[in-house]
């Protein structure tokens, strides 16, 4: 009985080292690709970042695309689980809230969140996608990822009854702020706070979205 329970133990600790492993070699991926750009990093660059043979590397993501795409998928929904994240709990408590606005709010905060997360690595692939057919691939399938998760936000906007302009125009709106170019441009650039900017972008989407609340009538006293 003990030799099983040890064996059991043994496996789950492997596991636990595999999978310690696996993100170390991704976050060296990630911030040499974010710093030196995807073309110019190497898996034995890499594999000296992480501190692991290059075998090892290889053994766990076989190239460097894989490694590209896992990186990402790490940085962006902050593990490898394959879930995206518009399925994922955060985000279903957003589109449960009943008032449009305080959604839109509470949306506009969880982006900024996003956006100050991926920038390093979408900075990277932005430059490498022009010359990097897997950076052009990987942005390619994020752009469109973004779509769909637009397209399906406005839908759920639309269920409210709440929306100002179509559901159409609501997805083109909300797609178009997305990728965190603007956030770029303003935080980034220009100096803003993430907060301001939360905010900014929260009542600017408001302003564009929401139908106006009706104003409460008043009866003069006779």
């Amino acid at each position: 009985m003990s030799s099983t329970v040890k064996r059991k133990y043994k496996s789950r600790r492997r596991e636990e080292q595999a999978a310690e492993t696996r993100t170390r070699i991704l976050r060296a991926a990630h911030d040499l690709f974010a710093s030196q750009g995807y073309g110019l990093t190497t898996i034995v660059e890499i594999a000296d970042e992480a501190g692991v043979a290059v075998e090892t590397v290889y053994g766990a993501f076989r190239n460097k695309p894989t490694l590209l795409r896992q990186a990402w998928y790490l940085t962006f929904r902050g593990d490898e689980v394959d879930v995206p994240l518009f399925e994922r709990a955060e985000m279903q408590t957003i589109l449960a809230e009943p008032d449009l606005a305080t959604r839109i709010r509470k949306h506009a905060a969880f982006c900024t969140t996003n956006h100050r997360r991926i920038a390093p690595l979408y900075t990277a692939l932005l430059g490498a996608a022009a010359a990097e057919q897997d950076a052009a691939d990987l942005l390619a399938w994020f752009r469109d990822r973004l779509l769909d998760v637009a397209t399906k936000y406005a839908k759920a906007a639309a269920k409210t009854e709440q929306l100002a302009v179509s559901e159409q125009e609501c997805r083109d709106i909300v797609f178009a702020f997305l990728d965190g170019t603007l956030w770029q441009r303003l935080v980034v650039d220009r100096g803003w706070t993430d907060a301001r900017y939360a905010d900014w972008l929260g009542e600017l989407w408001i302003s564009q979205l929401v139908k106006p609340r009706p104003r409460r009538s008043s009866r003069r006293r006779g």
